[in-house]
């Protein structure tokens, strides 16, 4: 598919956050056939620590999502 990475290329870690179990599942199972290596969060507080330890190359994020949403997820860290 165009736009995916080749076996020569760097895997981009794409870090996957929403709160639902099917949403995360289908789209780590999509991403990976297609070439990404992919981490999941299941809410907000879960994703600043896992972004504080891996430094994804792309968040993909849920904005709306118990405790804390993904605005305030992204306001967190922005600082």
């Amino acid at each position: 598919m165009a736009g995916s990475p080749s076996l020569t290329e760097k895997s981009y870690v794409v870090l996957i956050v929403d709160d639902d179990d099917d949403v995360r599942e289908l789209l780590r199972v999509e991403l990976e056939l297609e070439g990404y290596t992919t981490i999941t969060a299941g809410n907000g507080a879960e994703a600043i620590s896992t972004i504080h330890r891996i430094s994804p190359d792309v968040i993909l994020m849920d904005v709306l999502m118990p405790e804390m949403n993904g605005i305030e997820v992204i306001e967190i860290i922005k600082q």
